[in-house]
């Protein structure tokens, strides 16, 4: 068998335990030798090991199990998963040290001088404070403000540059349509 079970050894000692399953047909399927599983039979290998049950994890069905163990030359067929399995890398907050929390409105003054057309919002999701304490930062009365030393972000790896990036591209778009539709009600108040 070319495809293992999920833990093979934990999955054999459950199918010597709870089927009538032969030893070659559990050895095939588990990926193990026929002597391994009649040294979990007799308790003499796999001591200490819990049984993971195959029907619970969605690995084996009932079904499956009954007609393997009317026929002896029947394998075992382990069933197939549909689970996708994504690669794409969700965002995982991660602990900041106390040392590096003062990082955080550091980077937003930078951002509110570097990046003035991003909102409040826009430069708290990047660095991660909240929207209230990057709005008094920007109106200068942040109970911190004197102390506070304009870093960049990026370098101190906070977020990256592509996230950087995208919230400018967003800021833009959203400038353009703002324009947009101010056009849009002055030609309308002129006819």
């Amino acid at each position: 068998m070319t495809n293992p079970p999920l833990m093979p050894m934990a999955t054999a000692v459950w199918l010597v335990e709870n089927t009538t399953l032969t030893f070659k047909q559990i050895a095939d399927f588990c990926n193990l030798h026929e002597v391994e599983v009649q040294g979990i039979a007799d308790g003499e290998v796999a001591k200490g090991i819990k049984p993971y049950n195959p029907i619970i994890s969605g690995q084996l069905t009932r079904e499956e199990i009954e007609l393997s163990s009317k026929e002896e030359n029947r394998p075992l067929n382990l069933s197939s998963s549909d689970i996708e399995i994504s690669n794409e890398n969700k965002k995982v907050k991660k602990y900041v040290p106390l040392s590096k929390r003062q990082d955080k409105p550091d980077s937003a003054l930078w951002l509110i001088k570097h990046h003035s057309l991003l909102k409040d919002s826009q430069i708290a999701k990047l660095v991660g404070i909240t929207k209230n304490s990057v709005t008094s930062i920007r109106n200068k009365n942040y109970w911190n403000y004197n102390n506070l030393n304009s870093k960049d972000p990026v370098a101190m790896g906070l977020f990256s540059q592509k996230n950087l990036l995208d919230a400018i591209e967003k800021a833009e778009r959203r400038i353009k349509r703002e324009k947009k539709e101010k056009e849009k009600e002055s030609q309308q108040k002129a006819t």
